[in-house]
């Protein structure tokens, strides 16, 4: 197994991030690298959709787990590899005599499998290579809401 977990914490609402997690296409907006997606449903448990980043092949998924203003899990299976992803929501509470609310976004990626040892280092740090940058522009988007 592999796997890799980033966070970052900003004055946003949970409700401000996931307003943008619920709209598959608007990612492209603050996550470049997913490029066009198309669903095969509504963002629920059980749907597949299909990202094709710029310049590379579509990448099939299924959402496992939706948690409204909590989180969501995405799973892509390929021969001999399951990536699993996690995308959380922690309310960290009101801070400040304004009453902002601070909250802190969690990807976290594992990679399980026959293969996974052997794929997972190479990899791995390509599929997360952009997580700071991907969180870092959704946590701003969600503070401008």
């Amino acid at each position: 197994m592999w796997n890799y977990e980033f966070s970052a914490e900003a004055e946003v609402t949970p409700h401000a991030v996931w307003t943008l997690w619920a709209d598959p296409l608007g990612w492209h907006t603050w996550n470049e690298g997913a490029g066009k997606v198309e669903m095969d449903g509504p963002f629920a448990a059980g749907t597949r959709f299909t990202m094709t980043p710029p310049g590379q092949d579509p990448i099939r998924m299924t959402i496992t787990e939706v948690v409204p203003d909590q989180a969501w899990v995405d799973v892509c299976e390929l021969p001999e590899l399951v990536i699993t992803t996690h995308h959380l929501i922690e309310e960290i509470g009101l801070i400040g005599e304004a009453g902002d609310s601070r909250t802190k976004v969690v990807y976290r990626t594992e990679i399980t499998g026959e293969a996974a040892d052997e794929v997972g280092p190479e990899l791995g740090p390509q599929i997360c290579a952009d997580f700071p940058e991907v969180v870092g522009k959704l946590l701003e988007l969600a503070a401008r809401a």
